[in-house]
């Protein structure tokens, strides 16, 4: 288990291509689905999982958009969730 884990930090399936993902504390979401509207990219959208509050929670459905913006994490008003930049490997001929 890591660190995040241990601290209930779910970390989103992420994609070979993606430049960013998300992760989430479940049981801080209240479900406003702030993070779902001010994503740029359409990365997010609310899901069927519910938390202990019975909350539905939002979940990273088009991970190949993900950059890693962060901007789900700036309006999000429980600091439930937060976006980070990957490291991945360029393919050929990408700048």
């Amino acid at each position: 288990m890591d660190s995040q884990q241990a601290k209930g930090i779910a970390p989103s399936e992420g994609s070979p291509g993606a430049k960013g993902t998300v992760h989430m504390t479940d049981e801080r979401c209240k479900g406003c689905s702030y993070c779902v509207v001010f994503c740029p990219t359409g990365a997010l959208a609310m899901g069927g999982r519910i938390n202990r509050k019975g909350y539905h929670l939002p979940e990273l459905v088009h991970p190949d958009k993900c950059n890693g913006c962060d901007m789900c994490g700036l309006y999000c008003p429980d600091f439930a969730i937060f976006g980070v930049r990957t490291n991945r490997k360029k393919t050929d001929g990408e700048p």
